[in-house]
């Protein structure tokens, strides 16, 4: 048998260093979209909850009676409730309540809610000129000041409610 004949089995420094490249190519592209999911689930988030907040404020103008954003920092949820305190149901998923859990939703299971706070209250109502207040109905005051605060990731969103306009505004 000649020398030539031989097959060689395994790989060269070529392919090797080849490999190794696209490696870390993929490498570099995946490691910052795997660390950022918790920053645009608190991004989701927030503009959701922006949303529900606009949404109990318009159902409060459109039907002439309030409508509360109640919120449980510690089970980490809040939903949205009618004038008698019954949780009104979700206007897309019409067989759910409208209840939104960031514990128990795997795209907001990073999400925390830190703090809900209006005036000492955990809950916001909005009156049939969409004018917030503090607390719900039967215990209901002037809302001064309104703020929830998500946490994720390491990133911090506030989600404001304006007082006697109920504007509502995301901000870092």
């Amino acid at each position: 048998m000649c020398q030539n004949a031989k097959k060689r089995i395994g790989f060269t420094l070529i392919e090797l260093m080849i490999v190794l490249v696209i490696m870390g190519v993929a490498a570099a592209i995946a490691v910052p979209m795997i660390s950022s999911a918790g920053s645009m689930q608190i991004r989701a988030a927030s503009n959701m909850l922006a949303a529900d907040l606009e949404y109990a404020k318009s159902m409060a103008i459109s039907k002439g009676e309030y409508f509360s954003v109640v919120f449980d920092k510690t089970a980490e949820t809040y939903e949205i409730q009618d004038e008698t305190g019954t949780v009104i149901s979700h206007p897309v998923r019409k067989q759910f309540d409208y209840r939104v859990d960031f514990q128990n939703e795997s795209r907001l299971n990073r999400v925390d809610l830190v703090d809900a706070d209006f005036d000492g209250a955990s809950a916001v109502s909005f009156d049939y000129l969409g004018s917030p207040s503090s607390g719900t109905p039967g215990t209901l005051a002037p809302l001064n000041s309104g703020v929830v605060t998500l946490e994720a990731g390491g990133v911090t969103k506030t989600v404001d409610v304006e007082p006697v306009t109920g504007f509502v505004s995301i901000s870092n």
